[in-house]
């Protein structure tokens, strides 16, 4: 599998990273135990996981499987902390909660390093150099190799990437960013991803598949199998399962019929090759499901048919993010 650098930083992955978010909630151990195999077999090295998955049941199976399964030195492991299930409060980025929180990750995945600890999402109320001065020690200390960051706004993540590189040599540029971008989900490209560009932070794509709607399997109604058809999972389904999703996924569906391959081939493949980004993370329920997606490893879209399904998923851009001198 190509791989390529991990926004301006000395870290390469493969281009299409393995997601865990499913793991032992909807996915079990053995399903988990052929997801990682058949991913390694392929070549891959990012596996992305966080501390909230599975309450930590995803990182606890994943640091088994790696000890049983694939060499710890072939992965580039990469975990979140930050987020917390507490009834008045969602983030907690404190220095205090972020420490602990990679040592407990660290003894959940049986290793004395992450190669990629990324905040969850931005804590408005813990100062951000509070939290970013957490990210350097975590770094400083061995514990993480790299860093990056998770769900940052355009003014949030340039902010962060801006401190980190005001201090070269003290602090640790973020490397990473990971966002949801699709087909379905282009609002990254309004501010996130123009800051990713200019600060040399690379895009890790989550749902890179529409939440799995971009794989046409609810053009003709919603499988009981599905996500869609899950009691749990359905309200994450359902924002993209509208009108204009529809016209999208009709044009992707074309594209695949013409190109003789499938739907999902067509939709990862163009998020996959999008500027900035460095690997979509694959969040499979099932080790046929990633089969699936990693047979798009061969597949590049002509430029006509690129151009095609970006005019089709175009989103709507206004002041002040374009032609705001024509107004």
């Amino acid at each position: 599998m190509e791989q390529r650098h991990l926004g301006r930083t000395g870290l390469r992955v493969t281009r299409l990273g393995l997601g865990t978010l499913n793991w032992a909630r909807d996915t079990d151990e053995q399903e988990a135990a052929d997801q990682l195999k058949a991913f390694w077999e392929a070549g891959g090295t990012l596996v992305d996981t966080a501390d909230i998955y599975a309450d930590g049941g995803a990182e606890y199976l994943l640091g088994r499987l790696t000890e049983a399964l694939v060499p710890r030195a072939d992965l580039v492991i990469a975990t979140k902390a930050g987020s917390v299930l507490e009834a008045d409060r969602r983030v907690d980025c404190s220095r205090r909660h972020l420490l602990a929180a990679l040592d407990a990750s660290l003894e959940r995945l049986g290793t004395d390093y992450v190669d990629l600890w990324q905040l969850h999402a931005f804590d408005p109320h813990t100062p951000l150099e509070e939290t970013l001065a957490a990210l350097d020690l975590a770094v400083s200390s061995g514990r993480a190799r790299y860093v990056g960051v998770s769900d940052f706004s355009g003014w949030q993540l340039a902010k962060a990437g801006t401190w980190q590189l005001a201090a070269p040599g003290v602090r640790n540029r973020l490397a990473s960013t990971q966002m949801e971008y699709s087909l379905l989900q282009r609002g990254v490209e309004r501010e996130v991803l123009p800051a990713a560009l200019d600060l040399g932070i690379g895009l890790l794509p989550s749902s890179p598949l529409g939440r799995g709607v971009l794989t046409a399997k609810y053009r003709h109604g919603t499988p009981a199998d599905s996500r869609g058809g899950s009691e749990h999972m359905a309200p994450f389904v359902a924002p993209y399962l509208d009108e204009t999703a529809g016209r999208v996924v009709d044009a992707v569906a074309t594209a695949a019929d013409g190109l003789a391959v499938t739907p999902l081939q067509v939709a990862l493949s163009w998020v996959r090759d999008r500027p900035g980004v460095t690997a979509p993370i694959l969040g499979a329920r099932t080790a046929q499901q990633l089969g699936a997606a990693l047979s798009v490893e061969a597949l590049s879209l002509p430029d006509e048919i690129r151009r095609a399904l970006d005019d089709v998923s175009a989103p709507v851009h206004h002041y002040p993010d374009q032609n705001w001198s024509t107004l």
